[in-house]
């Protein structure tokens, strides 16, 4: 990750700065532009296949979600944006998003039925920054897939080992199951979903 700009800057002008093709993803955090790589390799793979997989089991069920390529959550602070791996949107609830049409803007939990960010060596970011951002923005369900285990050991524990951590909002704060090795995950708004760590990749 890199600082782009020191300066401290709006959401509105994040989004009118971002460019409009790069090689790099940007994130805005506390005003101040952060550059990353793009997913590549297997973190673009697994991400790749869990969208697959969600996508399916929407189909399956008949469910009026979404699964867009790329989308901005702002922070409900309105000093953070974040593009998460993967994000599940539900169709009724953008009708009240006024920028989703015209800049792929979220700006309340409501629309989200689940992010996942898949972890980098960032992890401190999906672990904490994230996790609070989203909690405080309501989202109800959040995902950690930390298919390397590299999260500190107050995160997944020791010996550190490949995780998902499924966060679910009950009463306002998230509430947070882990998954490792072959165990099937507990996703309360994909409850019949098959998936572990050990079959990503």
């Amino acid at each position: 990750m890199v600082l782009v700009e020191s300066k401290t800057i709006s959401f509105d002008d994040f989004i009118s700065w971002l460019p409009a093709r790069s090689e790099y993803r940007y994130e805005l955090r506390d005003g101040e532009i952060l550059e990353m790589p793009k997913p590549r390799g297997k973190h673009s793979e697994i991400a790749g296949e869990i969208s697959g997989k969600l996508y399916l089991e929407v189909t399956r069920l008949g469910l009026s979600y979404l699964i867009p390529r790329e989308s901005i959550v702002k922070s409900i602070d309105g000093k953070s944006g974040y593009e998460p791996d993967v994000i599940v949107l539900d169709r009724e609830m953008l009708a009240q998003e006024q920028r989703w049409e015209t800049e792929s803007i979220i700006t309340q939990g409501s629309s989200v039925k689940l992010a996942i960010e898949v972890v980098s060596t960032n992890w401190q970011d999906d672990y904490a920054i994230k996790q609070i951002a989203y909690q405080a923005l309501g989202i109800q369900e959040y995902w950690v897939v930390d298919y390397l285990g590299l999260g500190g050991r107050n995160f997944i524990g020791y010996p550190k080992q490949p995780t998902i951590s499924v966060y679910y909002l009950v009463d306002g704060e998230y509430d947070l199951h882990q998954f490792r090795s072959n165990e099937l995950i507990v996703s309360p708004t994909f409850p019949d979903l098959e998936l572990s760590i050990d079959r990503m990749g």
